[in-house]
């Protein structure tokens, strides 16, 4: 049997001389420092001191009380028993001089006893003390009397300990003047320590009291160094180029439970604008640790962290407050993340929007000239053909391809019509208009296409829509260039809705489809000049930037919501202003 053995079966003798007490001190340490440096956590920590300290002292039941900044905990193991560790915060009290001191749940003689004991508040020269501050007695049974330090006052206590444990040892935990905590030995035995034991103990509570300090510090260390490599993989993975912020919220969720404590069993989710990413294997989990996401004042999300099991209770659940720092930091890293990107997108937008401005003016002063130069010749080549057909005795097919011809020079200048509204080149005729009255009469001539393909038309007015100024002849061609896209979206028939709306400072025109949409590529490039999704011959690409056109040069905007297979929906919105 081994020293280690042998002290808990009382056979002191064989470390009576001090060189096998020091040997036996040595191998305590030595275990000691082991679990130090396994780098696990605080509670498996502790939960394998206690097991070498009931081993090595043959104790029933080990407890240790520790302070840790503002805080106190205990942690308990008992010999035998289905549940032998137990982890737990203290509450704790401010003394007189603004001290943090641990209380007991209840005001027992045992747990006053061990908190005057931890803060060396008796007489080291009464009865059952030692001259390093321990306590020991062999029958808890009785009652006992020592004499406080302060005032010399006489205290009684009738210690009853909840178990049976008839032996009793406390020893403070110290470091240099400091005192960090108090550990405590209980045995049911009576008489189960002697004093020949109590100065043992004393030195390998010191030691205790060594290794508790290390692997606190090396514990902090080890956290702070996971919060800043957490936090440097995050940075890492947002300035990647060219990645998207879906990206890099993925990214961040797989990084964040390799910084918390039980790494292996932790999962992680981000919910942004209601859009959720976690790492692969997700599970809700019972205990868990949030953060709000805040942009600019506005939650827009959470940041979550949670264990797949159920662990002890420690600062913020089984969190650790370095935890709840980091997780704070993150959500603040996140909220940054999405300022920048929100820049760069605003940033890419106005930049797309002075392309977008250049191309059209560019486009129209081409236009403007193209139609100049066209307007003479079309007018000849119209004219010309117009007294051809008053000849008399003209073959009929002769008479018809006049006619083709006519045709052809009377769209060829809408199209040019169009070419100079788009180029800006014919000037709007402004008047206090009612635009209910204008759509009603737009419509007046296409409701009879609209039966005409099997199209619903339906009509949602404001009643008390006031007048705005505005040119009534550009608003209807508006009006028929948004109707004619929507008929011809509903090739095989479908809802046409047509709205109007006031609002505060505007009033809305909306022209909701229910025909094929549109993707978000097509969308993005409707009001490019010439741009056309439809087939040669059927459409020039200048009906939305016309409208585009129109609506600006009226000061107001133009939304676009659709959805292919569901339908498209544009709002023109035109502010309220008045004739000066």
């Amino acid at each position: 049997m081994t020293a280690m053995k042998k002290i808990g079966t009382r056979r002191i003798d064989t470390y009576a001389s001090g060189q096998k007490m020091v040997e036996v001190i040595h191998s305590f340490s030595h275990r000691i420092l082991r679990c130090v440096n396994c780098g696990v956590s605080r509670t498996d920590f502790l939960k394998q001191i206690l097991k070498i300290l009931i081993d090595f002292s043959g104790c029933d039941a080990v407890e240790l009380q520790l302070k840790e900044g503002k805080k106190y905990y205990r942690c308990e193991d008992v010999r035998s028993s289905k549940q032998p560790f137990r982890f737990e915060i203290m509450p704790c009290v401010k003394d007189k001089d603004d001290k943090i001191i641990p209380c007991a749940w209840n005001d027992s003689d045992l747990g006053r006893l061990c908190r005057d004991v931890a803060r060396a508040q008796f007489d080291s020269s009464s009865p059952f003390f030692t001259k390093r501050g321990s306590f020991w007695t062999g029958d808890t049974g009785k009652s006992l009397v020592f004499r406080s330090k302060p005032k010399r006052q006489v205290h009684t206590y009738n210690l009853y300990i909840k178990g049976g444990y008839k032996s009793l040892a406390l020893f403070p935990l110290t470091i240099g003047d400091e005192r960090i905590g108090l550990l405590q030995l209980k045995n049911k035995r009576r008489d189960y320590f002697v004093e020949d034991e109590i100065g043992f103990y004393e030195s390998l509570a010191q030691t205790l009291g060594v290794a508790l300090v290390n692997y606190l510090m090396q514990a902090a260390l080890c956290e702070r160094v996971k919060e800043l490599t957490c936090l440097y993989n995050i940075s890492q993975v947002a300035q990647r180029p060219d990645i998207s912020l879906k990206e890099i919220l993925q990214g961040i969720v797989e990084i964040l439970p390799l910084a918390w404590q039980y790494s292996d069993i932790a999962f992680s989710k981000i919910i942004l604008d209601g859009h959720s990413y976690s790492t692969p294997g997700f599970q809700e989990c019972r205990q868990k640790q949030t953060a709000d996401i805040v942009v600019n004042g506005v939650r827009r999300g959470v940041v979550e962290v949670g264990y797949a099991e159920e662990k002890v209770e420690i600062d913020e659940g089984p969190f650790l407050k370095e935890e709840r720092n980091l997780i704070d930091a993150v959500t603040t890293r996140i909220a940054l993340i999405i300022k920048r990107k929100q820049a760069e997108e605003e940033r890419l937008n106005i930049q797309n929007q002075l392309r977008h401005a250049d191309r059209l003016a560019t486009i129209g002063e081409l236009a403007a000239g193209v139609a100049h130069e066209l307007n003479e010749p079309l007018g000849n080549i119209l004219g010309f053909a117009q007294l051809v057909k008053k000849c008399p005795r003209l073959p009929k097919q002769v008479k018809q391809d006049i006619e083709n011809i006519v045709t052809a020079s009377l769209y060829a200048r809408e199209v040019i019509k169009k070419l100079m509204f788009f180029a800006r080149q014919t000037p709007p005729k402004k008047n206090m208009i009612n635009v209910n009255k204008v759509v009603e009469e737009g419509l007046h001539f296409l409701e009879s296409r609209c039966a005409k393909e099997g199209i619903k038309l339906v009509r949602s007015f404001s009643p008390d829509l006031p007048e705005i100024t505005a040119d009534p002849a550009q608003l209807n061609q508006v009006l028929v260039n948004l109707v004619v896209n929507a008929i011809q979206a509903m090739s095989r028939g479908g809802r046409l809705t047509i709205r109007t709306l006031a609002c505060d400072s505007y009033i809305s025109l909306i022209v909701e489809d229910t025909g094929i949409g549109m993707s978000n590529e097509v969308v993005k490039r409707i009001f490019t000049p010439f741009f056309t999704t439809k087939e040669v011959g059927q459409g020039t690409g200048l009906g939305l930037p016309v409208v585009h056109g129109i609506v600006t040069s009226h000061g107001g905007s133009i939304k676009v919501e659709s959805k292919v297979g569901r339908g498209t929906r544009f709002e023109i919105q035109l502010p309220m202003t008045k004739l000066p």
